[in-house]
């Protein structure tokens, strides 16, 4: 059997059809784990950690214009808490399926009389190639469509404390005394000053600086 010089049968993601022999209803269940590939999730959020194991459950059925792949993944993904922080785990799943057509079929099934010349009725297709499919890039899809966009460690995750960074879920009773704004200068220019600018300011003044008083007549 010559195998496609484009894929690799040997890629654990790459898949073989020859066994359904091009048998409508023809029907082959697989089941492989694969080690994931690298950014394999949404890039700097969460994702499955390259080489991590990814359980796959295919069903693959023969259908008139292709081969028609129903699947399930299953893995863990890492990544942090958009409100702490924090690093997380959490079990993926995520269904797909996709058709991959014969190359010589439209799409009806029909025996095409010559190649299609149409790239752009193509362009959105996905093709067996001499028997052969690419999961990787379905695969991506699903795995991304399955993610959190926003992943939280927990979903009332209160976050981290505005002023100072803490995390509040592990001191619930965390708070800051509120200072106004416009005493906040003040209060720090009266820590600064020394016992006898205050007493300038307040309108006296220490007793050396004092006026001599009148002597007597």
């Amino acid at each position: 059997m010559a195998l496609n010089a484009r894929l690799d049968h040997r890629n654990p993601l790459v898949f073989d059809t020859h066994e359904l022999g091009r048998r409508p209803g023809a029907l082959q269940r697989l089941t492989r784990t694969i080690d994931a590939p690298k950014d394999f999730g949404i890039q700097g959020v969460i994702g499955v950690p390259e080489g991590a194991p990814v359980e796959l459950e295919l069903r693959l059925e023969s259908v008139m214009e292709g081969v028609l792949v129903t699947g399930t993944a299953r893995a863990q993904a890492e990544g942090e808490c958009v409100r702490c922080l924090e690093p997380l785990e959490l079990e993926l799943e995520a269904d797909f399926q996709e058709m991959f057509s014969y190359p010589d079929a439209d799409d009806r099934g029909r025996v095409k009389a010559e190649p299609a010349d149409d790239a752009e009725e193509d362009e959105d297709r996905l093709f067996l190639e001499d028997g052969l499919f690419d999961l990787e890039p379905v695969l991506r899809d699903a795995v991304v469509l399955a993610l959190p966009m926003q992943p939280v460690c927990q979903e009332d995750c209160p976050g981290l404390c505005a002023e100072c960074g803490a995390r509040l879920a592990d001191d619930p009773d965390h708070h800051h005394d509120a200072v106004d704004i416009r005493w906040a200068a003040l209060q720090g220019l009266a820590e600064t000053m020394t016992d006898g600018e205050k007493d300038e300011m307040s309108g006296g003044a220490p007793r050396s600086a004092r006026p001599d008083e009148k002597q007597e007549k």
